[in-house]
């Protein structure tokens, strides 16, 4: 099966199977579960580095101490319809490395949805983390990331995603085609708690910023 990766300011969406009455065929995309790869038409991937994360992490000592090219998460993404199509359904992927940067697990950069009243499902696939949630009155919360956990997140609810373990955390995810995401909020308002290691576990501390 051949694999169409696109670029990020790309679009591309999975061709209309043959619908002739009782025919069989295979599916245009195929979850990986050795890997846990996305596999097949209308893929898309993304790879963020440390450098594509500035201004997330607390501690910009320890931030600017670190290779800039260091990969912290990436993400794939099945896309059978356009961007923005109402009705449609996105599969997809994160991947998050281990690691801190100063106390703070490294994590995604965050995001309210754009059209802010879509909802979407979490699932954890490999590895433990967290998934930090923050209401519009900025009440921050958390729930465990392990594989099987099930998470669903309600409309006008930021996410972001971090790795606890020593091991890739990787979870899937399912939202609306016309969510979108607006990450421009939480890179200028950041999240009203920061998760940091303390005493060898992870603990949700107010954000001194």
């Amino acid at each position: 099966m051949k694999k169409i990766t696109v670029r990020e300011n790309g679009s591309s969406t999975i061709s209309e199977n043959m619908r002739n009455h009782l025919n069989v065929i295979k599916p245009d995309v195929v979850f990986n579960l050795g890997d846990y790869r996305i596999e097949g038409k209308a893929v898309m991937e993304r790879t963020r580095k440390l450098k594509d994360l500035r201004g997330v992490f607390q501690d910009k000592t320890a931030f600017g101490s670190e290779d800039p090219e260091r990969v912290v998460y990436s993400v794939q993404s099945c896309r059978p319809v356009s961007e923005g199509k109402e009705g449609g359904l996105f599969f997809g992927t994160s991947a998050i490395m281990p690691g801190k940067i100063g106390d703070e697990y490294l994590m995604t950069k965050g995001h309210f949805h754009q059209k802010s009243d879509r909802a979407e499902f979490y699932w954890g696939v490999q590895g433990t983390g967290i998934l930090i949630l923050m209401d519009r009155k900025r009440n921050t919360w958390a729930e465990e990331v392990y594989p099987g956990s099930l998470h669903y997140i309600a409309g006008e609810i930021a996410h972001r995603l971090a790795n606890t373990g020593a091991a890739k955390l990787i979870v899937g995810a399912c939202w609306p085609s016309d969510a979108g995401h607006n990450y421009d909020e939480i890179a200028i308002h950041g999240f009203s708690a920061r998760l940091v290691e303390r005493n060898g576990k992870p603990e949700l501390v107010a954000s001194s910023e």
